[in-house]
């Protein structure tokens, strides 16, 4: 019997902050819910100044989305450097990595590994900066921190903030096969794939698409991309 696929999201939500100028959590975490994903990498999950609170009810994540926020070190924060990680209750979380990454802005990544229907999976969450040296020296870090690390079948998702298709992410692209389902910037009117998936061989990738809902087109100035995807056959 052929498995199922399993769905990953991607979502920058802008600290909940919409197009309307209206900070409206319960709005994203619907747009969340209507994905219908396994898997939701979110960025600029928290508010920027201070301790950085969680953008979102802590306390209502689960019970609107069904989903668990995977641990960060703070008891304020759903996220890291912004970014979070939300898993269907079921997945078996094994190790949890917090990464500060190079660049001329504080930079982070979260790396998961977790197995999900008997499928071993490791995730990295992150946001590249605006400055496409600073993304080079992040990716660089990424790769490196990969190298030092057991194998696992790997997505990299996150707002990449690179505007070309062609060129600024080749240092991924010479391990992942970087998706980009769609234009996701700016919602209202999309003109750039900013958001990205990047997959590694040991997976495929079954479907994908931009989340292009009415809520999704005011909760936040990125739009979320889903990709549905399944262990490669001999993995």
């Amino acid at each position: 019997m052929t498995k199922a696929p399993l769905r990953i999201a991607s979502y920058n939500m802008r600290k909940a902050m919409g197009t309307d100028r209206k900070r409206d959590p319960a709005r994203i975490l619907r747009v969340i819910q209507t994905l219908a994903a396994d898997i939701v990498v979110l960025q600029e999950a928290d508010m920027r100044l201070g301790p950085r609170p969680s953008a979102l009810p802590m306390d209502q994540v689960t019970a609107q989305t069904g989903l668990i926020a995977v641990p960060v070190p703070s008891e304020v924060s759903i996220g890291w450097h912004g970014n979070a990680v939300l898993l269907r209750p079921e997945a078996e979380l094994i190790e949890v990595k917090h990464l500060n990454l190079p660049g001329m802005e504080p930079r982070g990544a979260m790396v998961v590994d977790f197995d999900l229907r008997d499928i071993p999976l490791r995730i990295i969450a992150t946001h590249l900066g605006l400055m496409r040296r600073s993304r080079r020296a992040q990716l660089s870090a990424l790769i490196a921190h990969l190298d030092a690390q057991s194998k696992r079948p790997t997505l990299i998702a996150g707002d990449m903030n690179e505007w070309s298709l062609n060129v600024g992410l080749g240092r991924l692209a010479h391990r992942f096969d970087i998706y980009s389902p769609g234009k996701s910037y700016h919602a209202r009117l999309p003109l750039a794939a900013l958001d990205r998936i990047a997959v590694d061989d040991a997976l495929h990738v079954i479907d994908g698409g931009v989340c292009e809902t009415e809520d999704a087109r005011r909760a936040s100035d990125h739009l979320p991309i889903w990709l549905d995807f399944a262990r490669s056959t001999g993995q």
